[in-house]
């Protein structure tokens, strides 16, 4: 019988952190948690109700509301996949948009909403056979996960793949502004007071930059399976 494990997967943005999570948790038949989906959920939340912008962030209102502010999993059975919720209506349609992009990684440095949404990270993963990918994820929210890996890439990379992304999703963006988001987002993420981007001493890193996804997935295994497998 397998043992169940927590991986970590951290990174700058726009790595494939996602994408590979998604694949591994299907082929071990782990729980996917996009940490990073939750807090574009309560980006997206935010901006429904107007507290932030480009020109204002009102945080002691957001911080006020977090009582009513329900963000969770569920999976959808005709797309076989587990989609972000907020207050139980799916939002993943809505929260990859370059206007939540331009704001999460803000929302992101508020240490309120942060512990809030460590909570629910903390929760969802108290069963292990879990794989969550985002920035703190072995640093400050599983900092005793099993396994830990980095996934870093060049800036162009990323922010080909990014505008590949939004493109096939029917955005309409230049690849200069991605460029200049992605640019932006790694210094708020690196640069910011609490839970920056860092990397765990302990974690395995890996640059994504001339390895196929298929390549990748393969490699992250060589590293799980022979933890998993032990009796």
């Amino acid at each position: 019988m397998s043992n169940k494990i927590i991986i970590a997967i951290d990174g700058t943005s726009s790595t494939g952190k996602s994408t590979l999570a998604k694949r591994l948790a299907k082929r071990l038949k782990y729980l996917y948690i996009d940490s990073g989906a939750m807090y574009r959920a309560l980006t997206f939340y935010a901006i429904e109700k107007n507290y932030i912008s480009k020109s204002h962030f009102n945080k002691t209102e957001l911080i006020k509301d977090l009582p009513n502010i329900s963000i969770d999993f569920q999976y959808n059975i005709e797309n076989n996949k587990y989609e972000v919720h907020l207050n139980n209506n799916s939002v993943e349609k809505y929260i990859r948009s370059l206007k939540v992009s331009d704001l999460v990684s803000e929302i992101a440095t508020v240490d309120e909403l942060r512990k809030e949404m460590v909570k629910v990270q903390h929760f969802l993963g108290s069963n292990k056979g879990v794989i969550m990918d985002g920035r703190d994820i072995g640093t400050v929210v599983f900092p005793n996960a099993e396994l830990k890996f980095y996934l870093d890439a060049s800036i162009e990379l990323r922010a080909n793949r990014r505008y590949k992304e939004l493109v096939e999703a029917n955005y309409e963006i230049s690849f200069d502004d991605v460029l200049s988001n992605i640019s932006l987002r790694d210094k708020q993420d690196i640069n910011r007071k609490n839970s920056p981007l860092k990397k765990a001493s302990d974690s395995i890193v890996i640059l994504t930059d001339n390895f196929t996804l298929d390549q990748l997935e393969e490699k992250l295994l060589s590293y799980i399976n022979p933890l998993i497998s032990k009796k």
